[in-house]
């Protein structure tokens, strides 16, 4: 048993020192919580999110890369294996030129080059491609 002063925790209840025993798994889950806290202070002052973080707009998120829930890993996984589907459903000439232009990060100008298309003929090929993807993906639902 240790001893701790509800005032260091609670300064706003407690006005004097009160001293209670607690066991040493609760002094380990206060000391870890207070270390969060001044890590998440950290991450706040590196990501120079100085101002208000209450916009309720994500901001604060994206600022501390805050880990996914195991429901967001099961749904990105699931939305995946879907996308991944749908994609071998089209064309082989489709799904390559839609892997290298959103996958890879290729322009169109690199992906006509590479196959030695005209350009116009690629970038059609990727907008009927995404069309029928997104019919795809509107039918699993």
């Amino acid at each position: 048993m240790q001893k701790i002063n509800l005032r260091e925790l609670y300064p706003d209840v407690y006005k004097t020192n009160v001293f209670v025993d607690v066991a040493e798994e609760v002094v380990a889950a206060i000391r870890g919580q207070e270390q969060d806290d001044a890590a998440y202070e950290r991450r706040k002052f590196r990501h120079k999110a100085h101002y208000s973080l209450n916009r309720e707009d994500g901001i604060e998120n994206d600022a501390l890369n805050r880990p996914l829930t195991p429901e967001e890993v099961l749904e990105q996984k699931l939305l995946r294996e879907e996308v991944y589907a749908a994609l071998m459903q089209l064309t082989a000439i489709q799904a390559r030129r839609i892997y290298a232009r959103f996958y890879l990060g290729m322009t169109v100008a690199e992906i006509a080059r590479i196959e030695g298309a005209d350009r116009r003929r690629v970038w059609e090929s990727i907008r009927r491609g995404l069309k029928k993807l997104a019919r795809l993906l509107d039918t699993a639902q």
